[in-house]
C-alpha cells in the first residue's frame, strides 16, 4: 500500500482535498531545523488557509505569520498569533478592515505594508492611535514596492507621520528560482544588495537595524543567515510537484493531494475523471497542471470546467469509480478551490478541515 492510499476512501466525494497530518507535523518540524531559532520563521499562510494548520505551527513555537487577505489575518487572530504581518498595501475600504481586526484581536500584533507616501497619509489620518508598518520594497519582483535606491526617502517621511509606527521591510523575491542552489544564492545576495545597503546606512546614522522581512520558500534558507531577517516560507507546509522538482536540496513532504475517479470512458484511448479548472490550479501549461501519483505516465489532452480528459493506451484497465491520487503543480491556488479538507492519519480519515480563509471575508 503506498503512503497515500486511504483505507476508507470510498466514503470520500470527488474531487476532494486530501490533507496527510502526519506529513504536515514532518514538513514544521523540518522547517524548525533549517533556522537557528523559531523567531527567525514568519510563515505565510497564503498556502494553507486553515484555521488548523496554523494553530500547529503555533503549538510547535512559531508565533509569527504572514498573510495576504485580511480574511487571512483574521483565521491567524482566531489562531492566537502574536504577529502578523499583512503583506499587503491597503486601500481604504481594506484599511478600515484592518483596523477593525486590530480592535477584535487585541493579543495579535497586525501590520502592513506601504510604498508610497500617498498611502502612509491615508493610514495616517485615519487612525485614532498608531499602525505599525514595513516598507515594502521592489527587489526585482516587479510587482509591488519602492525600489531600496529611493526608499530611503519615504522612511524619512513616515518619521513626521502622526500615528505611523515604522518596523522595518519587507521584500518579496519570488522571482527568485534559480535551479542550482549556488546560482540561487548569488541571484538573491545580487537582488538584496541594495536592501542591505539601504539598511546599513539607517543604522550608521544611529538606528537599529532594520528589521528585513523576506523571501519566500526557494530563497527562505538563504535569508535566514542574515542579521536582523525574517523568513517567510508557505509552500513548506503542504509541498507540491513544481518546487519538489524546482529546489532539489528541499525535501519536505507532499502533504496535500487531491483524490479524483474516472466518471467516463469517452474514447477506447481516453478517459475522463472529475478533475477540471475548478479543482486545480491551471494557470500553468496543461501538461503542467497536475502530477499522478499512482499513474505518473498519465498526461492530460483537455480540461474544462468539471473534467479532465486524458490520454491513455488502448486496451488500458480503467473503469468507470476508479480512484487517482493527484499532485498539483501549484498547490497554494488548488487549496483556495476547495472549502474543505480531508485529514488523513494513518491513511484513514480522522477529521475535515474547513478552508476558512478561501473565503474573502470572514466577521471582518
Amino acid at each position: 500500500m503506498n503512503w497515500y492510499t486511504i483505507k476508507d476512501v470510498e466514503n470520500i466525494d470527488s474531487p476532494a482535498l486530501v490533507v496527510y497530518k502526519d506529513r504536515v507535523e514532518h514538513n514544521i518540524r523540518k522547517v524548525l531545523s533549517m533556522v537557528k531559532d523559531p523567531a527567525q520563521l514568519r510563515p505565510h499562510v497564503k498556502t494553507n488557509k486553515m484555521l488548523e494548520v496554523c494553530k500547529m505551527m503555533r503549538d510547535s513555537g512559531i508565533r509569527k505569520f504572514k498573510a495576504a487577505s485580511i480574511a487571512e489575518a483574521e483565521m491567524l487572530g482566531m489562531a492566537g498569533a502574536e504577529d502578523v504581518i499583512l503583506a499587503y498595501q491597503p486601500v481604504k475600504p481594506k484599511f478600515l478592515r484592518l483596523l477593525k481586526l486590530i480592535d477584535a484581536y487585541p493579543a495579535t500584533k497586525y501590520s502592513c505594508l506601504v510604498d508610497n507616501i500617498d498611502s502612509a497619509r491615508m493610514f495616517s489620518g485615519i487612525v485614532s492611535d498608531s499602525i505599525q508598518v514595513f516598507i515594502d520594497l521592489n527587489v526585482g519582483m516587479n510587482r509591488t514596492g519602492i525600489k531600496p535606491a529611493i526608499a530611503y526617502k519615504l522612511f524619512k517621511e513616515l518619521e513626521n507621520l502622526p500615528g505611523i509606527e515604522f518596523k522595518g521591510f519587507h521584500a518579496y523575491d519570488g522571482h527568485i528560482r534559480d535551479y542550482d542552489l549556488a546560482e540561487r544564492i548569488d541571484h538573491c545576495n545580487r537582488d538584496f544588495k541594495e536592501a542591505e545597503e539601504l539598511r546599513n546606512k539607517i543604522q550608521s546614522e544611529g538606528y537599529s537595524l532594520p528589521l528585513l522581512v523576506a523571501g519566500g520558500t526557494p530563497t527562505f534558507a538563504i535569508h535566514s543567515s542574515k542579521h536582523n531577517t525574517e523568513c517567510c516560507p508557505g509552500t513548506f507546509i503542504f509541498w507540491d510537484k513544481g518546487y519538489h522538482d524546482a529546489l532539489p536540496e528541499q525535501d519536505f513532504q507532499y502533504a496535500a493531494l487531491m483524490l479524483t475517479r474516472v466518471i467516463s470512458l469517452p474514447a477506447e484511448d481516453k478517459i475522463c475523471i472529475d478533475l477540471g479548472h475548478k479543482s486545480v490550479a491551471s494557470e500553468n501549461d496543461l501538461q503542467k497542471r497536475v502530477y499522478f501519483m499512482d499513474h505518473p505516465e498519465l498526461k492530460p489532452m483537455g480540461q474544462s470546467e468539471e473534467h479532465l480528459v486524458i490520454e491513455v493506451n488502448k486496451g488500458h484497465s480503467f473503469k468507470i469509480g476508479d480512484v487517482l491520487y493527484a499532485l498539483p503543480i501549484h498547490i497554494c491556488p488548488t487549496v483556495a478551490l476547495y472549502d474543505r479538507a480531508v485529514i488523513i492519519k494513518d491513511g484513514v480519515v480522522c477529521d475535515h478541515w474547513k478552508v476558512i480563509a478561501r473565503d474573502r471575508q470572514i466577521n471582518y
